[in-house]
């Protein structure tokens, strides 16, 4: 997965695979969702970004693991 901010266009990207995008769906104003000829969901392109998130020039990645049940 990749996450590109463009300050310039105030543009930001999730690339989630490297899949030629077949069609494309502006899901609501300024956000479109790319998906792959098999349907698969390749990109989110969020227009207006400052306005969307928080802070499009950081990036906080979590990784959730299940916890182990203690007996």
């Amino acid at each position: 997965m990749k996450v590109i901010f463009d300050p310039e266009t105030d543009t930001l990207s999730i690339i989630f695979r490297d899949d030629k995008i077949s069609e494309s769906n502006e899901i609501r104003e300024g956000i479109i969702i790319d998906y792959s000829k098999d349907g698969k969901i390749v990109s989110m392109e969020i227009m207006d970004a400052s306005e969307q998130v928080s802070e499009p020039q950081g990036i906080f990645y979590e990784l959730r693991t299940k916890e182990k049940a203690v007996a």
